[in-house]
């Protein structure tokens, strides 16, 4: 009897310790994701900015987008592929294509005012299919 007593204290004191070292680990953890996006945050605004100016711009904004990772840069990053492949597409019918596109070209300016300020805002109609189809680029 016993021994099982001594069991059940050093399991309970033995938990209650792992869970104060979590909860250290989880905070230090939190601190440096804090840190890091915050250091990164300027780099990932001029990653997404930088995607919108043409195909060249989203090549250079993916080779930099390799050493500074993050969800925001990821986000644009796909929208302006998928506004690129869009106009891309559509300019290759005649008329109706060429009319579209100007659609495109409206929401390439709200997406990239949206780039801007630094907010994840999905272009009208198309912006959610682009972070579900083109969920290549993490």
């Amino acid at each position: 009897m016993t021994v099982n007593y001594i069991e059940k204290g050093f399991n309970k004191d033995h938990v209650n310790k792992m869970d104060a070292i979590y909860e250290k680990s989880t905070s230090y953890q939190e601190q440096y994701d804090q840190d890091h996006c915050e250091m990164n945050s300027g780099a990932a605004k001029a990653i997404a900015v930088v995607s919108y100016l043409t195909l060249i711009g989203w090549l250079v904004a993916l080779f930099v987008f390799g050493h500074h990772k993050s969800s925001f840069a990821t986000f644009h990053l796909r929208q302006s592929l998928g506004l690129i492949l869009t106009g891309a597409l559509l300019s290759l019918i005649p008329l109706v294509g060429w009319l579209l596109d100007l659609a495109v070209l409206a929401a390439w300016g709200y997406a990239l005012v949206y780039a801007v300020k630094g907010v994840e805002k999905p272009v009208p109609l198309l912006g959610e299919s682009y972070q579900q189809h083109l969920d290549f680029i993490k």
